[in-house]
């Protein structure tokens, strides 16, 4: 009944709904696996990219656009959110970094302490990274032939996000338990240069 109203003036689609609270039980679970890339290309879609798809429809943004923005940003955000939150996840009984991948790099134990302290998680974290940089490099991309004004929300979430995940990259995957975040002036440089600038 609250969205009604949001629902039919934007014309808001119920799949990006119910896509949101199939990621929401997805997160809810006591303990979290992702099996394949396959799956957490679907997880990173129903957290972040169906949001987006959403915010866009408010914004105006057409829904060709709007979707492959969506979706470029919406996986580039929720791959930063994984590798930024690996020690905390893990304390947590989750692990976002697929089965796949980890037992292609000769990662087979399931237990995420076991997991983050193995050699060869880095060359892991460094795929998913690559594949985040890609997705921002798409929406960056995509984002610039749109109207500025129109999708500076989702732009000042690029330019934040896109921060954090730089400052990933520097740190390495050796030290997770050195967090990565953003200082207050950060974020107040950010929001004023690409949120009202």
């Amino acid at each position: 009944r609250a969205l009604a109203g949001a629902v039919a003036g934007f014309g808001l689609g119920r799949e990006d709904f119910l896509a949101i609270i199939d990621g929401m039980e997805t997160d809810a679970s006591p303990a979290l696996r992702i099996a394949d890339m396959d799956a957490l290309a679907l997880y990173c879609d129903r957290v972040a990219s169906a949001v987006g798809r959403l915010s866009n429809r408010i914004f105006g943004v057409d829904d060709a656009t709007g979707g492959k923005i969506a979706g470029s940003l919406g996986s580039a955000l929720q791959l930063t959110n994984i590798l930024r939150d690996l020690q905390e996840d893990a304390g947590l009984d989750r692990l976002y970094l697929p089965a796949d991948l980890l037992a292609a790099h000769g990662i087979g134990n399931k237990d995420p302490a076991a997991v983050l302290a193995h050699p060869r998680l880095p060359e892991v974290c460094e795929r998913i990274a690559a594949i985040a940089g890609d997705r921002f490099a798409e929406a960056q991309s995509l984002l610039a032939q749109c109207d500025r004004r129109q999708m500076r929300p989702a732009i000042v979430m690029m330019a934040t996000y896109r921060r954090i995940f730089d400052k990933l990259l520097r740190r390495g995957w050796k030290r997770l338990a050195e967090p990565v975040k953003l200082s207050r002036a950060e974020k107040l440089w950010l929001a004023l240069r690409h949120g009202l600038l």
